[in-house]
């Protein structure tokens, strides 16, 4: 089968790696999994082995009717329930609550699904993506943060978890990808909805003019004294700084 170049196909190609990284998601015997993406079924195969309920959603229509015919009997028994579609405009909310989200997404769509599911009402327990390495890397090992791993580390605790080399993938990307898991979902850092938008609107504005120092960007008198150094940009701050700002800022 052909990858779509619009549609961002790689297709992971080495079942070893799909087990592994259904290994790494941790799955409950009953719990319910969404896969984003299902390509040519290699992650679902795995993922069927272990989970109670995988729904999965592709776009592609061709795809889409290939893995009908390959997984009709997992269908037959609602082991498996495929969807044809973009994820972009499926319901999150008819998901089952705490579900899984496991998935080998398309590099262009990374910070959309990161946002789409941790921002919304129907929050995954856990997510487990196979992304672009500089992208797990960026949010994991860096010592500079950025507006999406900081959003990341709002929600939840972010985990590099192994690399994946270019040649795991049909056609072979550009760049190597990485395998991140982000545990702990959950809003305990906001009280409220506003709360949370008033969080990010800092983000935005702190990072607006990332070469000035953060005090530069908000009034001076406006910030609290002692957690922001004087010559401290926006990807200098940890999330606690942001938090803090968050509380102050009201």
């Amino acid at each position: 089968m052909g990858a779509k170049k619009s549609l961002g196909q790689n297709f992971l190609m080495h079942a070893r790696i799909a087990e592994r990284i259904t290994l790494t998601a941790k799955l409950a015997p009953n719990s319910a999994v969404l896969e984003i993406g299902p390509g040519t079924g290699m992650l679902t195969k795995e993922l069927l082995k272990l989970a109670g309920k995988v729904i999965a959603v592709e776009a592609d229509r061709d795809l889409f009717e290939k893995l009908q015919i390959a997984f009709k009997n997992e269908i037959a028994s609602d082991h498996l329930e495929l969807v044809h579609g973009d994820i972009r405009t499926f319901d999150i909310s008819a998901l089952p609550k705490r579900y899984s989200l496991v998935a080998n997404i398309p590099y262009y769509l990374t910070g959309e699904i990161f946002r789409m599911f941790l921002e919304s009402d129907n929050q995954p327990s856990a997510m487990t993506l196979l992304v672009q390495k500089e992208v797990a890397e960026r949010i994991v090992r860096s010592k500079k943060e950025s507006i999406l791993s900081l959003s990341v580390k709002a929600y939840g605790t972010p985990k590099y978890e192994f690399t994946v080399p270019r040649g795991a993938f049909a056609p072979a990307p550009k760049v190597d990808s990485a395998v991140l898991t982000v545990r702990d979902i959950s809003r305990k850092n906001f009280t409220t909805r506003a709360e949370e938008k008033r969080f990010f609107a800092l983000l935005h504005a702190g990072f607006a003019h990332k070469r000035k120092f953060v005090r530069k960007n908000f009034a001076e008198a406006s910030l609290p004294q002692g957690n922001i150094p004087e010559k401290a940009r926006a990807e200098d701050l940890p999330l606690s700084a942001w938090l803090a700002l968050m509380h102050h800022l009201v």
